[in-house]
C-alpha cells in the first residue's frame, strides 16, 4: 500500500511521519484490497487547544473510506482515524 502524507501549514516531524507509517500500515491486515492511503495533516485557525486535523483517504475497490477527525495532538487525531477506519475496514470486508 502506497502512503502519502500532505501537511498544510506545518513540517512533520520524524517521530510523526514514523507513527503515521506505523498506524496505517496496520490497516493491511484489517483488508488486503487498500490500494492507496492518503493522510492530510492540518492546523485548524481557530484558537482551540484542538485544533490538529488529521484526515485519512484510504483508496479501495469501490468506494474510498474518508475518515476525519480533530483533537489536541496529530498523534491522537491519527489514532481516532485509523480506530474508524479499522472498523469501516472490517465493515466492508464482511460485506463484501
Amino acid at each position: 500500500m502506497k502512503i502519502t502524507v500532505q501537511s498544510i501549514g506545518l513540517t512533520p516531524h520524524e517521530p510523526l511521519e514514523d507513527h503515521i507509517e506505523k498506524k496505517v500500515n496496520k490497516l493491511a491486515t484489517f483488508y488486503d484490497k487498500i490500494q492507496e492511503c492518503k493522510v492530510f495533516l492540518k492546523v485548524e485557525n481557530a484558537s482551540d487547544r484542538e485544533n490538529k486535523t488529521t484526515e485519512l483517504i484510504l483508496a479501495v475497490p469501490g468506494d474510498d473510506i474518508v475518515v476525519k477527525k480533530t483533537c489536541a495532538t496529530f498523534e491522537e487525531s491519527l489514532d481516532q482515524c485509523v480506530d474508524t477506519a479499522k472498523k469501516l475496514l472490517i465493515k466492508k470486508k464482511e460485506m463484501a
